[in-house]
């Protein structure tokens, strides 16, 4: 087994704090959270239909920075549940006021790894995986901790249902290379979208914050995989 896929604790995660939190949205974390945090998934395995017994389908977005991409998402379809995962606690912060002042009732947030989420989640359980501007580790010798990884890969399309899909969008062109290298190569994912044309942003693409920073080294690159299982 390579270094690659073994599963060794990635500095990408883990709860992390920059700034001090705003006053509203700390309070958010004592009266929202509660409500609307995913189970622990360290405790067992995690059923998303019995988070939302009525949904039509169930999104995950790994990474979700400051939550408005999710809460975008989930005002639009409100009859789908999503998971968000953030160790990032002000970008849960940030999440948790676009839920409360749009009054989404279909969010569930993890504000840790979300390799954990992953492990809990059952086979053929997602509709669509998200993963927007994932941290790059553009330097050679921090590739390893990307969270894109042939395991990650593997997982993916474990969980994603027949005909389900990822989306994997990034504004560097050397993790663009990487992840396409190693969703190509994972049995049960077949590239879909615009082949042709990867800046070619999705008709349902919600632009966020980062991503009008232009901070990477290239125009945002749009991969996106199906389920063929």
């Amino acid at each position: 087994m390579s270094d690659e896929t073994q599963h060794r604790p990635l500095r990408t995660f883990g709860r992390i704090k920059s700034r001090p939190i705003k006053a509203k949205q700390a309070v958010l974390f004592d009266t929202l959270m509660p409500g609307i945090a995913l189970p622990d998934p360290k405790a067992g395995p995690i059923d998303p239909l019995a988070l939302m017994p009525a949904a039509r389908g169930v999104w995950l977005e790994i990474g979700f920075g400051g939550g408005e991409h999710l809460a975008a998402q989930a005002a639009r379809h409100s009859d789908i549940l999503m998971i968000g995962c953030e160790p990032f606690l002000n970008g849960v912060a940030s999440a948790l006021r676009h839920i409360d002042e749009g009054g989404l009732e279909n969010v569930r947030l993890h504000a840790d790894d979300a390799r954990d989420v992953i492990a809990a989640l059952p086979d053929r359980s997602l509709d669509r995986i998200m993963i927007l501007f994932p941290d790059p580790w553009h330097k050679a010798r921090h590739n390893k901790r990307r969270l894109l990884s042939d395991a990650v890969a593997v997982e993916i399309a474990r969980l994603l249902k027949p005909g389900g899909t990822l989306r994997f969008v990034t504004d560097w062109k050397d993790y663009a290379d990487w992840a396409l290298e190693r969703l190509e190569r994972t049995p049960g994912l077949v590239r879909t979208g615009n082949v042709a044309d990867w800046h070619a942003a999705p008709n349902d693409h919600v632009t966020t914050r980062y991503e009008e920073k232009k901070l990477g080294d290239i125009a945002p690159i749009f991969l996106e995989f199906t389920s063929s299982v």
